[in-house]
């Protein structure tokens, strides 16, 4: 029995060939068939060049359990959450690698509700029954119809925005020639039906697996340049730029300056906070100042969860949360069934732009003149967890406050800083922030002085 080693913590993702195949596809369609025994589930695929042919041996697996498939055609991942909670079905698969390099694909599972499918929720079995493949005979097979869920998505979208309020503005879209283009398409339609003033700057629009412009993911610093030129080209109001399956989207404002996933948090507590005060917020504690800044100001309530989607999403249902924000660029909503969407983040931007009668760079400065961050770094470490005591031991005789939510967060009252083991690469995690009205000391000398103690 040959072990499976495309299966990780969240999702599936492997080489192509021989990591992840359309025998092994097959053989994941059937198991998650077999296993949850759903009636009819929704498959999507991303617009890699395999993925086609992934999602068909994944629809011939479900089929051959018994499951009957919607099969969604090419979409994001969000458009396979969004119909695994809107129609009647009970679960979902979206074949796609998202950001990662041209040789590799993957899927992304979830149950009823677009509840996620992790490695401590039933993706081990799964990956069991793929591989031992003791599948049950079935009697009576599944049927596949295609399904076009575009317009019931753009029209749950429009949910987030009031058409009334927006202002006109200019807004530069960089697909990065991955799956995101059809929607805006298709949002652009919707607006100009409902007159919204908004103009729509397209760049990398066409979907095309080649990636002619590079694998978008948009958080390299490379990858960045064409969405600013744009920007600046344009006079645009604001940026935005999408990884291959659009579930993150990253803005730059009206200079075309990257902005921080952190402070893309606070902006969107405050669109909730501005339509219903006293809201719940979930945020990661990597960087967290700002944001409980922002959630006090606008009367929310601040709650902290471990990174990483399936305990963002279990802490977000626990509370009744109406929106959670990880700085990775990864937002999720409530009335979106707890998941994350790439799509609802820019629409909540131009809402508070409209709002607040402000530029992006202007809200976003001030968050950052008063809580200047690092950024995430990452180090390549021997020992993750010995540098992390290392660190631990170098400052306790400086008593910290220390919280152990994720890693180590070490606050010192006018700076603070998290660390963390990558729970996806043999990485270690840095995230420095500090308060400027207590501290004038420039944030480059904190990250040399952990860089030296990480490294020496």
């Amino acid at each position: 029995m040959k072990k499976l080693s495309c299966f990780k913590a969240y999702d599936i993702r492997g080489k192509l060939g021989t990591e992840l195949n359309e025998d092994i596809a097959y053989r994941i369609g059937r198991a998650y068939g077999q296993i949850y025994q759903p009636k009819t589930v929704v498959v999507g695929c991303d617009v890699r060049l395999t993925s086609e042919d992934l999602k068909q041996a994944t629809i011939r697996g479900l089929n051959d359990a018994g499951v009957d498939v919607l099969d969604l055609g090419m979409t994001g991942t969000e458009e396979v959450y969004f119909g695994a909670f809107h129609l009647d079905v009970q679960g979902g698969i979206e074949i796609t690698a998202s950001h990662n390099p041209m040789d590799y694909n993957g899927m992304k599972l979830v149950r009823e509700n677009a509840r996620p499918i992790s490695a401590n929720t039933g993706l081990k079995d799964i990956q069991a029954l793929a591989e031992n493949k003791e599948f049950a005979e079935v009697t009576n097979k599944g049927t596949t119809k295609k399904y076009n869920i575009l317009p019931e998505f753009v029209d749950h979208l429009m949910s987030y925005i009031d058409p009334a309020k927006i202002r006109p503005m200019k807004l530069v879209v960089n697909a990065g020639n991955g799956a995101a283009g059809h929607v805006i398409d298709t949002i652009e339609i919707k607006f100009k039906e409902l007159n919204i003033p908004v103009e729509f700057i397209k760049i990398h629009h066409e979907a095309d697996g080649n990636f002619p412009n590079g694998i978008p993911n948009p958080i390299l610093i490379e990858n960045r340049a064409s969405t600013r030129d744009a920007v600046i080209q344009h006079s645009a109001d604001m940026g935005i730029a999408w990884d291959g399956d659009f579930d993150r989207c990253f803005l730059f404002d009206e200079k075309g300056q990257f902005i921080e996933g952190y402070y893309i948090v606070g902006l969107l507590a405050q669109a909730f906070l501005l339509k219903q005060a006293g809201e719940k917020i979930v945020h990661d504690p990597r960087l967290v100042w700002n944001t409980f800044d922002i959630v006090e100001q606008y009367q929310g309530t601040a709650i902290q969860s471990k990174s990483g989607h399936a305990f963002i999403k279990d802490v977000m249902r626990e509370h009744n949360a109406a929106y959670g924000g990880e700085m990775s660029a990864h937002h999720y909503f409530r009335d979106f069934a707890y998941c994350d969407s790439g799509m609802i983040p820019w629409l909540l931007a131009i809402a508070v732009l409209s709002e607040t009668g402000k530029s992006l760079s202007s809200l976003v400065e001030e968050m950052i003149a008063k809580f200047p961050c690092s950024g995430e770094i990452n180090f390549k470490v021997a020992d993750t967890q010995a540098t992390i005591q290392k660190i631990f031991d170098h400052y306790a005789d400086q008593q910290p406050e220390i919280d152990q939510t994720d890693g180590v967060s070490l606050n010192f009252g006018a700076w603070r800083f998290n660390v963390r083991a990558s729970n996806t690469e043999p990485l270690l995690r840095l995230n420095i922030e500090s308060r400027r009205d207590q501290n004038p000391r420039p944030m480059q000398s904190y990250v040399d002085e952990l860089t030296q103690l990480i490294q020496g």
